[in-house]
């Protein structure tokens, strides 16, 4: 079997650049989807790689259901978002064997992207977003879980963070003004800020802890929950959610990026700055943010109703 030239080398690369080790991963992973398909596919060596092989790569992403390196079918297709991330994975890789003055088969350039489908994304109304936060308390049957997840709940909505980012927070990154500092995705640092309902739940929540352990929210069950540096998962939030989003009969898919969405989206309705948004997501770019902000559709609505010049 083939192995990409300086494929390790490349990797190291990255981590040196301090890329998370999510992002290091995600290279390696569709590396390993380009190498199975060059092994598997068309049984071609990477020096060989022609042009007409990068379409064929292409039309072999879109016929897998997931990125893995071994190619499995299925009903459901890649969509335009992933099957673009993996061609970028491949570009990266040829202009870093360009910068190492390694002879690479193909320009970086030649790896073009497809167009990718226009999402519109919808979102509960501020009385569902409402009911799900607080729910939490009013179902659990232990008192102290009620508390911890509306209190993750609260904070995801107040402060608009990626849920990875909630759920490695310490007690120490909360000042008295409830100002947070986090590192995000890339190790990008900036401040987000709680409501005063989401610092009144925290605070309720913490007067239910008798440990010492720095994370802000801390798992009760399950393997070595009363470890010192156990988090909770990014599963068990998502489950919880669902849970509760089912429970309250709320049509709309709600999850922890629905949070974030929300949080995104009503600030813009009442006419946050884009720039001021962007930091808060922790967007590198604003171009980002202002395809990831999208007027709810009550809001356009409103829009059409106010400002068309023939509404009399």
């Amino acid at each position: 079997m083939n192995t990409l030239p300086l494929k390790e080398e490349f990797l190291l690369n990255i981590q040196i650049n301090n890329y998370s080790p999510e992002t290091v991963y995600n290279y390696e992973r569709d590396l390993s989807v380009f190498e199975d398909f060059l092994n598997s596919e068309i049984k071609t060596d990477f020096r060989k790689v022609t042009k007409k092989d990068l379409l064929l790569y292409k039309a072999y992403l879109a016929s897998i259901d997931r990125l893995t390196p071994l190619r499995q079918k299925g009903n459901k297709r890649l969509s335009s978002f992933s099957l673009n991330h993996a061609l970028s994975a491949l570009r990266s890789y040829l202009k870093f064997l360009i910068d190492m003055d390694f002879v690479s088969p193909i320009a970086p350039n030649s790896v073009t992207l497809i167009k990718t489908e226009r999402r519109h994304t919808q979102i509960a109304e501020m009385p569902e977003f409402i009911k799900l936060i607080e729910f939490p308390t009013k179902i659990e049957k232990n008192k102290i879980i009620g508390l911890r997840n509306r209190a993750m709940l609260e904070t995801l909505f107040a402060t608009g963070m990626r849920i990875s980012e909630l759920l490695s927070l310490k007690r120490s990154q909360i000042d008295h003004t409830g100002r947070i500092f986090i590192t995000g995705k890339g190790k990008k640092q900036r401040f987000v800020y709680l409501t005063p309902r989401a610092m009144w739940i925290i605070k309720e929540y913490l007067k239910t802890r008798k440990d010492t352990f720095a994370a802000l929210f801390v798992p009760y069950r399950g393997r070595n929950s009363g470890e010192k540096d156990k988090h909770i998962s990014c599963n068990y939030l998502q489950y919880k959610i669902k849970k509760y989003r089912e429970l309250l009969k709320i049509n709309l898919p709600v999850s922890a990026h629905s949070l974030r969405h929300a949080f995104a989206t009503y600030l813009a309705e009442e006419g946050a700055n884009p720039a001021a948004l962007q930091h808060l997501l922790g967007h590198e770019s604003l171009t980002t943010t202002t395809r990831y902000v999208h007027a709810s559709d009550r809001y356009a609505e409103e829009t059409h109703r106010k400002f068309h010049p023939l509404k009399d």
